[in-house]
């Protein structure tokens, strides 16, 4: 699985070099901004837990350099630092697919957990449209790299006063509720498609819907540990404000 991100990696690194080296026409931009967005998260377990989506924010600083057209393909290399909150929402059921209700309070049993990130993609991005004024739809793909921070869990009931009796499967015994995340480091796939709106004297808007898929886990992993995946999954809504640093000096760019 690493090995597989360090490929990406690369491939993300190398994708401004390479396409320099083609027949096109040569841009030197540099941009650079702010980005901020809703996320909506969960984790894929093996054993299985049901799930309901974790709405969380995400926002940091975004660097863009563009470096060249490839026929009516705008080539581009994108760097963000950002602090994300994902984790998951447990959808706590019975065999029947009712509610379990706790016995104490009466009500249906409700646990999510926050898990706090430091993210990093970088991304090569494809764009098709204007790039001084107008609209420019975009692609964008690469590698990302996480660091945890710090987790919240929230429940409406006593772990131990949880209703087992009426709990099935991985649920009942609740291990994920109770373990500490045991890897720190996230690393996985991300990937995007949007919209962005430029103008030489205001800047670039961007508004984009990303999806990262991670190929670490959140907890250990060997054959006698509890879960044998636990890795995280997020789609992202993301609002990008840029401005140019510096610009290619050719007056026929639109």
């Amino acid at each position: 699985m690493f090995g597989r991100f360090i490929l990406l990696a690369a491939m993300a690194v190398g994708f401004s070099a390479g396409v320099s080296a083609q027949v096109g026409e040569h841009r030197s931009e540099l941009s650079v901004g702010v980005n901020g967005g809703y996320v909506m998260s969960n984790v894929g377990f093996n054993p299985s837990i049901p799930q309901k989506s974790l709405g969380g924010i995400s926002g940091g600083l975004t660097v863009r350099y563009t470096c060249e057209k490839y026929f009516n393909s705008i080539c581009a290399l994108v760097g963000e630092v950002n602090y994300t909150q994902t984790g998951w929402k447990e959808d706590i059921l019975t065999a029947e697919d009712m509610p379990v209700i706790n016995q104490v309070t009466g009500l249906p049993e409700e646990y999510q957990r926050r898990l706090n990130y430091i993210q990093m993609p970088l991304m090569a991005r494809m764009g098709w449209g204007r790039e001084r004024k107008g609209l420019q739809f975009f692609c964008q793909l690469g590698p990302q790299l996480g660091l945890f921070m710090s987790d919240k869990a929230k429940a409406n009931f006593d772990w131990d006063k949880r209703n087992t009796a009426d709990r099935i499967g991985v649920q009942r015994d609740a291990t994920q509720d109770s373990l500490p995340i045991q890897r720190k480091f996230d690393y996985g796939i991300v990937g995007g498609l949007g919209l962005e709106y430029s103008h030489p004297k205001v800047g670039h808007f961007i508004i984009e819907g990303r999806y990262y898929y991670g190929l670490g886990d959140i907890f250990n992993n060997s054959k006698r540990d509890y879960f044998g995946r636990s890795n995280l999954n997020n789609i992202v809504v993301k609002l990008t404000y840029l401005f140019d640093i510096s610009r290619t000096n050719n007056p026929k760019i639109k």
